[in-house]
């Protein structure tokens, strides 16, 4: 049920909670037996809680689906990005809201929104956040009718991810490092780097040729390795639209100096001689010059020879953690 919350100083809406919809994706990273109790029991002490554990790929948007059916308030995820994702897809075009708790590897969407990397400590920035009337529309980018929160990537990004997820049973222990060795894996052994794998069709008809890997965005950073966040785009937020980004070489010196600019984070990727960059888009066509392999929000997708990009406002229904809430409230629900 939605209200205009008189002590919110955004002037945003509240919701006032009625049912809520814990969905956890046990399989997740950081997702523990302790965890799971520890953010059930916080959240039912406001709101009447009902907990779904996911079971397959695509699960947890079909949850979502049926929550939103069901006149649920709000999903809370606990799960990784590819999780959040999908609920994500199950609530969009309804008025319930999504919030999003780190429980995966890397959290890419949780994280963005400044929210702890600690699922017991994010728990009790959402809740305050949903008392506080936090909670916005926004808009979202999809790829061939998909939905995304935060991006998609092309060639050899998502040959990065699939080497991941043929080892998913290792990134619970393992972490970051095993992107790292992912990448080096690929680079040597994975994808054809000889050739140019696709081109950009941009909204206007003109055509861009010649890429070989690419990464379309609408907020930034692009990704985490550990604590340090890999800038393309200081510029992109949340509220913004697409941006694209692809490389034009796979020669080793050039794509160490673009490694060395994603991790300076200063926004210097975008104005790299390699790239071709592209902000502010709502609409783009990538075209394969035979398959390549794509990912979104960190779940590979297989390998396809075209993509329809589009960015379209007023979605999803997001609890938006406020930035200014720091630790005293985390430590009441840890004392619990």
């Amino acid at each position: 049920m939605w209200h205009m919350c008189s002590r919110c100083p955004y002037g945003l809406p509240r919701l006032d909670v009625v049912k809520v919809l814990l969905l956890v994706n046990g399989s997740a990273s950081s997702v523990t037996a302790r965890t799971r109790v520890l953010v059930r029991k916080a959240l039912s002490r406001e709101h009447d809680v009902t907990v779904a554990e996911t079971s397959r790929r695509g699960h947890a948007s079909r949850l979502a689906q049926g929550a939103a059916a069901a006149n649920t308030d709000m999903v809370v995820v606990l799960g990784g990005d590819g999780t959040v994702n999908e609920a994500a897809n199950g609530l969009v075009g309804t008025h319930c809201a999504l919030a999003a708790l780190p429980g995966g590897s890397t959290n890419v969407f949780a994280r963005t929104l400044h929210t702890p990397d600690d699922p017991v400590e994010a728990i009790a920035v959402v809740l305050e956040a949903v008392r506080q009337g936090s909670i916005r529309r926004i808009g979202l980018p999809s790829v061939n009718g998909r939905y995304f929160l935060f991006h998609a990537g092309l060639g050899f990004d998502a040959a990065v991810v699939e080497q991941v997820e043929k080892r998913s049973s290792f990134k619970r222990y393992i972490g970051h490092p095993l992107f790292i060795w992912a990448g080096f894996a690929t680079w040597f052994r994975h994808y054809d780097r000889s050739r140019p794998r696709m081109s950009f069709e941009l909204a206007d008809g003109s055509v861009v040729d010649d890429i070989y890997l690419a990464i379309v965005l609408n907020t930034n950073p692009y990704t985490y390795l550990g604590s340090k966040p890999l800038s393309v785009d200081p510029e992109a937020t949340i509220d913004s639209p697409l941006s694209a980004l692809g490389v034009k070489t796979m020669k080793l010196t050039p794509m160490m100096r673009l490694v060395t600019q994603l991790i300076k984070g200063d926004g210097s990727v975008s104005t790299n001689p390699s790239v071709t960059y592209h902000p502010a888009l709502l609409d783009l066509t990538v075209t394969g010059h035979g398959p390549f392999p794509y990912q979104v929000d960190g779940d590979h997708l297989g390998d396809t020879e075209e993509l329809v990009f589009q960015w379209r406002p007023d979605r999803l229904s997001l609890v938006v953690p406020m930035q200014s809430l720091r630790s005293p409230a985390t430590q009441a629900v840890r004392q619990q």
